[in-house]
């Protein structure tokens, strides 16, 4: 049984975070958010896929100006993520951010954070500050080094000096992120800054890669924190469309037992007994049941001798042979179809779950 440390909690619009709340997924889009209708459309199927919290990168004003907008058309809470210029942080509240990230170290001075945090205290808005191992202090990296598993205090130092910052300003609605690109750097620093702050944290790691590096080291990072209770929001960095971060991390949440969303997908590795083009069938399957909210449990499998057997625990699954193939429910026969017909047959029955109540 995995035991949550336990945070204070904050909420980033309708969602809490920390205090016990369930650990949020959460994504970044990747278009320009200047661009009203397509970062609205990427949003929507972020959405589809289970996202919970969206950030958008604030580049100007007119990226600011366009939250409002966006914010109309969305039904998820939304985040600034800014660097430097402290007016697009406050330009974004007023549009209607329901959070910033922000370095508050590299906006400018105590004058300019002051507005800031007035404008987060008068829109009722929660900050992450967020560190990265390539936005520590010179200072910090002359004292403490470049951050590494041995030695993490750069990063912890680092956040807890512009966490200091914020709280000199009686502002305390705060999460936390200290990021790396290297594994066991992030495993070691979120270790040990569980242990010196009870403010929520933002786990993750950054510039992790595509689709199949970006996942092992997430999942290897973000696997061993959650498993020890540490993390309390959280996104899966990829080099790829953002709507596979979240596929990724409700996998995790999943595979540790900690929160179910949708289907859990399983399939046979194929061998040479397989006769379809179970590869497309798959990632059509797969991509289907990303839009389902009901946990069943999903079986593709590979040949009708074996597959039903298998996945016999399978609430409802597929098999293919040479020319036919048949849906089984619980490993027992259902349905027998033609193999050009067996995946839109099969849909319609994941259609039909669930509509059911």
């Amino acid at each position: 049984m995995i035991l949550r440390r336990q945070t204070r909690k904050i909420h980033v619009g309708q969602v809490a975070v920390g205090g016990g709340s369930p650990i949020s997924v959460q994504s970044m889009t990747n278009t320009d958010t200047r661009d009203v209708e397509e970062t609205v459309a990427q949003i929507e199927r972020l959405q589809d896929a289970g996202c919970e919290i969206i950030r958008v990168a604030v580049l100007d004003t007119d990226a600011a100006a366009a939250i409002t907008e966006i914010r109309e058309k969305i039904c998820i809470p939304l985040i600034a993520d800014i660097h430097f210029d402290h007016r697009l942080a406050v330009a974004a509240m007023e549009h209607g951010a329901q959070g910033i990230r922000i370095n508050p170290g590299n906006l400018g001075g105590p004058e300019k954070l002051a507005r800031v945090v007035d404008a987060a205290k008068a829109h009722n808005v929660p900050i992450r500050v967020g560190v990265n191992s390539g936005s520590i202090e010179k200072d910090l990296l002359k004292e403490y080094g470049y951050p590494s598993e041995e030695n993490p205090m750069a990063l912890i130092e680092s956040a807890l000096r512009n966490v200091r910052l914020l709280e000199e300003y009686g502002f305390h609605e705060i999460k936390i992120s200290i990021k790396s690109s290297d594994t066991l750097t992030t495993i070691s620093g979120y270790q040990q800054l569980s242990k010196l702050t009870d403010y929520p944290l933002h786990i993750g790691v950054t510039e992790a890669g595509g689709l199949i590096a970006g996942t092992v080291k997430s999942s290897v990072a973000l696997g061993i924190l959650l498993h020890q209770g540490i993390g309390d929001t959280f996104r899966i960095s990829l080099t790829r469309d953002p709507v596979e971060e979240i596929r990724v991390g409700f996998e995790l949440l999943r595979s540790l037992k900690i929160r179910e969303r949708g289907p859990e997908l399983i399939s046979c590795p194929t061998c040479g007994r397989t006769q379809i083009d179970l590869f497309s069938i798959a990632e059509e399957v797969e991509r289907f049941v990303q839009t389902m909210e009901k946990p069943i449990k999903v079986a593709v499998m590979g040949c009708v001798v074996n597959g039903p057997g298998e996945a016999k625990e399978a609430d409802i699954g597929l098999a293919g042979g040479n020319g036919v193939g048949i849906i089984f429910k619980k490993g027992v026969l259902f349905k027998k179809v033609k193999e050009e017909e067996l995946l839109q047959t099969f849909l319609n029955e994941l259609k039909l779950i669930e509509q059911e109540q």
